[in-house]
């Protein structure tokens, strides 16, 4: 009798660690795919040929299996004249609470450039109860970004 009084709070207690877990890992696990595939983008492979297509197939062959690309995954990578600039963006979560993408593009720039690379996800939030405090979108969804900036290297000097 008492496992059962015990035992619902129990076991959202325990999914929600669960989950929690998992939102950490998903995040980790993209920003490792973003750190490698920014690596194409300062050494000048994406500029010499590779292109968007490269950079996109890149990072979600690192997040396969455990995130899906498509509709989910937006990428924004912009140039910038200097780093004090780079953190002059806004918050890409729009008024409604949805993921503002419009202002996104891919800008990889030119040797010695500065770049941002951004890359959002947007994870379901599964566990009951949990979405209302750990999801920041709307549809009980969680926006995980991961982001790299850098100054390209001579890459044309080669």
């Amino acid at each position: 009798m008492e496992f059962a009084i015990v035992a619902g709070p129990f076991f959202l207690l325990l999914f929600a660690i669960i989950e929690v877990a998992i939102v950490f890992f998903v995040s980790v696990t993209l920003e490792n795919a973003v750190a490698e595939a920014a690596r194409d983008i300062r050494t000048g492979e994406v500029q010499n040929g590779g292109g968007q297509a490269q950079f996109e197939d890149t990072v979600c062959s690192l997040i396969q299996p455990l995130m899906e690309c498509g509709a989910n995954i937006s990428f924004d990578v912009r140039t910038f004249e200097d780093f004090a600039t780079a953190g002059d963006l806004s918050d890409p979560i729009g008024d409604d609470d949805e993921l503002d993408d419009s202002q996104f593009g891919f800008d990889p720039g030119e040797e010695r450039e500065i770049v941002l690379v951004r890359v959002y996800y947007q994870w379901t939030i599964f566990t009951p109860m949990l979405g209302r405090s750990l999801a920041n979108l709307s549809g009980n969804k969680r926006l995980i970004a991961a982001s790299a900036a850098f100054r390209n290297e001579p890459f044309g000097d080669s």
